[in-house]
Parts: C-alpha cells; sequence; structure tokens
C-alpha cells in the first residue's frame, strides 16, 4: 500500500481579499490557523474554492509560499496547479513545488475538451516539471472532460500520480476505480455531501468546501468511519446536511465565503464575474450555523 498524501479531511481553503481586491494575508494566516486548531488533516489552497481562475500566477505562488511558511508542515499543503494549457500545468506544478507544496491538485485541462490520449500526455509532461504527487482533479461538470476508471490504468504508469480527487458526483463509478485499482491509487471524495458513500466503497478522505465552516466536524465524519463507528459518522453527516446544502445553493464559493463573514473570519468579497450571496442564502446560512452552534457543532 503506498503512502496517503493525508487521510481524512483537506480543506478547500478560500482566499480571502482585502476590499480592495488584494490578497488578505493577515486574514488568511488566521484562517490557516484556525484550520489547524480546528484538526483539519491537509490543507489546500489555490483550488477552485480558493478562485484560482481569478488568480494570477504570481499570486498564486505567492499564496503557497505563504501557506507554506505558516504551516511549517504541521499538515501536508496542496496547492492547486492545473490548466487547461499544458505548459503552464507544467510551470505552475515547478512554481508550486519550489513555493513549498507537498503535493498538487492537478484538475482536467478544462474547456479543450482533450481526449484520453491528450489526457495522459498532459499529465505525463507535468510530472516532468515536479517530482511531487499529483493528486487528480476529476470535476467533470466544470471542466466538460471526464476520467474514466479505465484511463487511470495508463494514468498510473507515471509516478507522480498517487491519488483522484472523485467529485464527477458519480459513487458507482467511484465504487469501479477503487475496485480496479485498491491501494494503487488513493480516492479522494470531492462531494461534500456524498461522504458517506464514498468513506463506505474506500475513500482515504475528503477534500472539502464544508470543513471551511466546521473543521473538526468534518474530521470528525472521517475519524469515526475509520475507527469502525460508521453510525457516528453518519450521525455527524447528517447534523451537517442542511448547511452542506446551503453552501451548494449558489456556485461555489459564494456561500462559503459568506458563512466565514456570517461567523467572523474576515474571507472578504469575491473577484468578478462572482458576486456576493443573495439575502436568502444568507439568511439560511445564518439560521444553519446557528442551530450548529447552539448543538456545538460550528465554533
Amino acid at each position: 500500500m503506498q503512502n496517503l498524501i493525508f487521510k481524512g479531511v483537506a480543506t478547500a481553503l478560500v482566499t480571502p481579499f482585502l476590499p480592495t481586491g488584494e490578497i488578505n494575508f493577515t486574514a488568511l494566516e488566521n484562517l490557516i490557523e484556525s484550520q489547524i486548531e480546528g484538526g483539519c488533516d491537509a490543507l489546500l489552497v489555490g483550488g477552485t474554492t480558493g478562485e484560482s481562475a481569478a488568480l494570477s500566477d504570481e499570486e498564486k505562488s505567492a499564496i503557497a509560499s505563504f501557506a507554506a511558511k505558516i504551516i511549517r508542515k504541521r499538515v501536508p499543503l496542496i496547492a492547486g496547479a492545473g490548466s487547461n494549457y499544458t505548459a503552464k500545468a507544467a510551470k505552475n506544478c515547478a512554481e508550486m513545488e519550489k513555493a513549498g507544496a507537498d503535493a498538487l491538485l492537478l484538475v482536467t485541462p478544462y474547456y479543450n475538451k482533450c481526449t484520453k490520449k491528450g489526457l495522459i500526455a498532459h499529465y505525463k509532461e507535468c510530472a516532468k516539471a515536479s517530482a511531487l504527487p499529483f493528486i487528480l482533479y476529476n470535476v467533470p461538470q466544470r471542466t466538460g472532460v471526464n476520467i474514466l476508471p479505465e484511463t487511470y490504468e495508463d494514468l498510473l504508469k507515471i509516478p507522480n500520480v498517487k491519488a483522484v480527487k472523485e467529485a464527477s458526483g458519480d459513487v458507482r463509478q467511484a465504487s469501479r476505480i477503487r475496485n480496479l485499482y485498491k491501494d494503487d491509487l488513493a480516492l479522494y471524495c470531492g462531494c461534500d455531501e456524498l461522504m458517506p458513500s464514498m468513506l463506505a466503497i474506500g475513500a482515504s478522505g475528503a477534500i472539502s468546501v464544508l470543513s471551511n465552516i466546521c473543521p473538526r466536524g468534518v474530521h470528525d465524519i472521517c475519524a469515526r468511519y475509520f475507527s469502525g463507528d460508521s453510525e457516528k459518522s453518519l450521525e455527524l453527516h447528517n447534523a451537517y446536511s442542511k448547511l452542506t446544502e446551503a453552501l451548494f445553493r449558489e456556485v461555489n464559493p459564494v456561500p462559503v465565503k459568506a458563512a466565514l463573514n456570517i461567523l467572523k473570519k474576515d474571507a472578504g468579497g469575491l473577484r468578478l464575474p462572482l458576486t456576493e450571496a443573495d439575502k436568502e442564502t444568507k439568511n439560511i446560512l445564518k439560521k444553519e450555523i446557528a442551530l450548529l452552534q447552539c448543538a456545538g457543532l460550528c465554533q
């Protein structure tokens, strides 16, 4: 069995902005410390939830470098490095390694909609640029590309490929991946609402949006399952289900930033074309957060 990059929950961290639109590094440090104190098992910066599409290459490198200095190897740091332009993705891989990342998240090339052959060639080029382990990110509803289970047979010939964040929403596909490759390919849940099902088929944890708000809770969902207490794991998951639903009422990360701001955690605003959550979303978030706080499940 290969060494896991992490086991449990990796928080897909938001990128906080100042009112001027610049990155708020003071708030970023506070969010990182809050996550580690809250029990997260790894941190992801520069992913979809971190508004990677609206960050410059320089900003992505600055965030990863800053996060590495704050984390100080207390938990693994995963950095988003994907692009639909292979040369850029490869350059990102090299830059994120230089910045101090422990692993890389690499989304499938989006919009171009490459073939299986192109997908394999893309990741091979990325592997030439960095020795870090890769977590492939399969999210076809955003990219237009779905990594079919059989494709991993060739992708696993690339030494860097160690895991997949499976966010297709298709548990049957995830189950087939797990059955075909067992421990040769770590499987991480990429959809918060599917966590119990993904853990049940052998996922090693989750890369979570919800854990921005409740890191201890999502950590405990995973930890309880791994300890053999699947009943308590499911009970916890269900306790957070309405908040999870609210966090995806609008496109991610619009609601999760609103939720963090409700908790006075200073996530700031969003970069266009994303705009702030609507009034109804904010009201639902306030209600669900208050209920969880009363139950001692959110701080």
